[in-house]
């Protein structure tokens, strides 16, 4: 055992003695946009030990396109759920998986149980339900169950701690494009882009209830990959821009060095934060979220993103490009700040609905539509001719100015209702309040449907306070 994982050990175990080893089914996910398929890779049991709480393993908040089941073999009592999302599920939505397949590398973590588990994935149908799509049997004591561990790849950074990782939200921040020279670089900008996320209402009310810690592994160049401008770098954890053609987008599709990495810090919840000055993000529920972090953009992108990945938010813009082909139903999407509204007597936010306010709200949604289709215009001619990124800046800002007056002049502004436009879908998807981080780039709060569905995230992991811990069935 090296010096930096025993020091690791003894400082993330100190209140975890008890605590068994987190294990990592790693497996491949393989299809199109109307068949999949599964195969495990491997089964690996990751160096530090569960950092959840021991009596809150079952995911009642109802999250995630997918959900995931681990289930005694002998008794079949469910021992750990967790809701989830998944690079795969937006690739099938996509008009390149009409006519291609492709495979993407994906885990399931759980508490190393003490014997034989089966575990269950399971994929949401037409009406929200979820039906199993793959199963497999997983003997923690099995001859090719993997307890080795790759080379620590630096010091765990503590920058945030408020108490033992199973009492908390244990939040990772994970560098990607800085060299060692850069480490102290990383160090500031995780520490910026943390202090900016609890200046949001609910994480500022819930500060007490996360622990933030941050890993840097050094690169060999500085910045990430961005093939759409001929950048191709060989970053630690592998994150690009451009992911599935879209060039603001930023993901890893290196699942396997991102998990190897990761597994040196007690986590629940990853933003990648990546080192470069081009605006980009991009958010998984239960995966990880992504920022380029020296954009002027990066403070609200860090927090749109991590919204998605954090609670499984939605994205309520409609007007920009999207890589994805429009449903043709109109489904009820699983996320909790989104509704194609079939019954606005079902409203599944009606409870926070502002007395008085109409189903649907009326906005000045013609006018927006024309501001916003103009501003995108602008956008494309910016790229096509390679400008500088000051200059998307400036027609951001443009942008902002305009959006923050007329959203905050219409009559039902800051009322809850339901306002149509969300979804990517100028018609039939709706959200809850006119402006909000999953909305605009403003200088707004997450609305109130955003902030209830974030507070119901972080009582799953670290409990209301004064909650009694709800046991495992």
């Amino acid at each position: 055992m090296t010096r930096a994982l025993l020091a690791l050990l003894l400082l993330v175990t100190s209140a975890s003695a008890a605590a068994p080893r987190t294990l990592r089914v790693d497996y491949f996910h393989t299809g199109n946009a109307t068949e999949e398929r599964f195969s495990l890779d491997k089964v690996v049991i990751e160096p530090l030990p569960w950092p959840g709480h021991p009596q809150r393993t079952i995911d009642d908040t109802n999250l995630g396109k997918y959900l995931y089941e681990v289930r005694d073999r002998e008794t079949n009592q469910l021992l750990f759920s967790r809701g989830f999302a998944s690079i795969y599920g937006e690739w099938e939505l996509t008009t390149d998986a009409k006519s291609e397949n492709r495979t993407f590398h994906e885990s399931l973590r759980f508490p190393t149980p003490e014997r034989p588990v089966q575990v269950l994935v399971k994929k949401r149908d037409a009406q929200n339900a979820f039906r199993e799509v793959w199963s497999l049997v997983v003997d923690p004591k099995g001859m090719f169950v993997d307890p080795s561990s790759p080379p620590a790849p630096g010091p765990l950074l503590k920058l945030m701690e408020n108490g033992p990782p199973e009492q908390k939200v244990d939040l990772l921040i994970l560098g990607d494009g800085y060299t060692q020279a850069e480490r102290g670089k990383f160090e500031k900008d995780a520490k910026r882009m943390v202090d900016i996320l609890f200046t949001f209402s609910p994480f500022k009310e819930r500060k007490a209830d996360f622990n933030v810690w941050g890993l840097v592994p050094p690169a060999t160049q500085s910045g990430i990959s961005r093939p759409s401008t001929g950048v191709h770098k060989r970053s630690p954890v592998g994150t690009t821009y451009d992911a599935f053609g879209s060039e603001r987008y930023v993901l890893t599709f290196d699942n396997k060095a991102f998990r190897e990495l990761s597994a040196f810090a007690p986590y629940e919840f990853v933003e990648i934060l990546s080192n470069g000055n081009t605006y980009g993000g991009g958010g998984i529920f239960g995966l990880y979220g992504t920022v380029a972090s020296d954009s002027l953009w990066a403070p609200y992108v860090f927090v749109h993103e991590f919204g998605h990945h954090f609670a499984g938010l939605a994205d309520e813009y409609y007007t920009s490009e999207s890589v994805y082909v429009p449903s043709e139903d109109r489904l009820e999407p699983w996320e909790k700040n989104v509704t194609a509204l079939k019954d606005p007597e079902q409203l599944k936010w009606k409870h926070l609905v502002t007395t008085g306010t109409p189903l649907p709200t009326p906005w000045g949604k013609e006018a927006y539509e024309n501001h916003s289709n103009d501003i995108q215009k602008r956008r494309r001619q910016v790229r096509a001719q390679r400008k500088p990124e000051s200059e998307m800046d400036s027609l951001f800002i443009v942008q902002r100015d305009w959006e923050e007056k007329f959203l905050s002049s219409q009559k039902y502004s800051g009322k809850v209702g339901a306002f149509e436009g969300a979804n990517y879908e100028a018609r039939g998807y709706y959200r809850p309040q006119l402006d909000c981080v999953m909305f605009t780039r403003d200088r707004v709060p997450f609305c109130a449907v955003c902030q209830s569905a974030i507070s119901q995230v972080i009582d799953l992991y670290a409990g209301q306070r004064g909650q009694t811990p709800r046991k495992t069935p």
